[in-house]
């Protein structure tokens, strides 16, 4: 510390005590004692002082180099105060916003017992997810899940084939899966799609989040879009290994797919953002 903050030994030394006699730190908590060997070859317990006591001792040593330390610091703690404060501002925006798109829905929309409660789950876990967040900026867990890298694309063939399947299952007339546009393909290429060189949706989650948005809100079949849009997400999910163990599909419920198929399918288009958001957070959740 007298190098780094160009003090002689002893004023460090001075200041070191005051901050213990002043009751600033615990001498316990930042000095550790560790056997040193010395040039002589013996072994002596020297002191070691943690981060704090160094902060502590730049705080208060007159010197150039102290000056400039106590620039440095100001700088880098208001940065923190306002991005952290930021960053938690548009966290709980964002929180809002899904309370908010869940309550409009449900004014444009009556409900059953099993949607309702649905929806409520996702609140829950959207929650759990800014919570987790807002935990690991104050060092209480393990940094979140980034995302995952996709592996393997859908091409419009094999999308077909699982379209072509559902009809089987769910019947429709003929109407079911008939495509009116090239909707399907627009969806498959828009998750798939690069600016400067990166992806627009560069994990995972985004681009499953994305493509059931697609397929839900643009309406590429006459009928049967939420059901299709669900079955892609899954499948889309199912073959990048995302939906086994460990897999960020793994925990999705029926009904948290229901509520957030439901949520697409109601909402306006200045929603998007949030709501893909939404999908995006649970499946970073169920990964995690």
């Amino acid at each position: 510390m007298a190098e780094l903050f160009e003090r002689d030994k002893s004023v460090i030394s001075r200041h070191v005590r005051n901050i213990f006699s002043q009751g600033e730190l615990d001498r316990e908590a930042v000095v550790a004692l560790f056997a040193t060997t010395a040039s002589d070859g013996k072994v002596y317990q020297v002191e070691y002082f943690n981060l704090d006591a160094v902060l502590s001792v730049g705080y208060r040593v007159n010197s150039r180099r102290g000056m400039q330390f106590r620039v440095w610091a100001t700088r880098v703690l208001r940065e923190h105060i306002l991005k952290g404060y930021t960053v938690n501002e548009r966290r709980l925006a964002d929180l809002n916003q899904a309370v908010r798109l869940i309550a409009g829905m449900a004014e444009r929309r009556d409900l059953t017992g099993d949607e309702a409660r649905a929806l409520l789950l996702v609140v829950g876990d959207y929650s759990y997810a800014l919570d987790l967040l807002d935990d690991y900026d104050h060092q209480r867990v393990p940094e979140p899940s980034a995302g995952r890298h996709v592996t393997r694309h859908l091409t419009y063939d094999e999308t077909r084939r699982v379209v072509d399947h559902l009809r089987q299952r769910f019947g429709g007339g003929g109407l079911f899966g008939r495509e009116k546009d090239e909707g399907l393909r627009g969806a498959l290429g828009a998750i798939m799609q690069t600016f400067g060189g990166g992806d627009v949706y560069p994990t995972l989650e985004e681009k499953a989040a994305h493509l059931l948005y697609f397929v839900v809100k643009s309406h590429p079949f006459v009928d049967g879009n939420k059901r299709i849009g669900a079955a892609l997400f899954l499948w889309f999910l199912e073959v990048n290994d995302a939906l086994g163990v460990g897999g960020c599909g793994r925990r999705i419920s029926e009904a948290a797919l229901v509520a957030v198929t439901l949520l697409m399918a109601e909402s306006r288009p200045e929603e998007k953002d949030p709501i893909v958001r939404i999908v995006t957070h649970l499946l970073r959740r169920s990964a995690e």
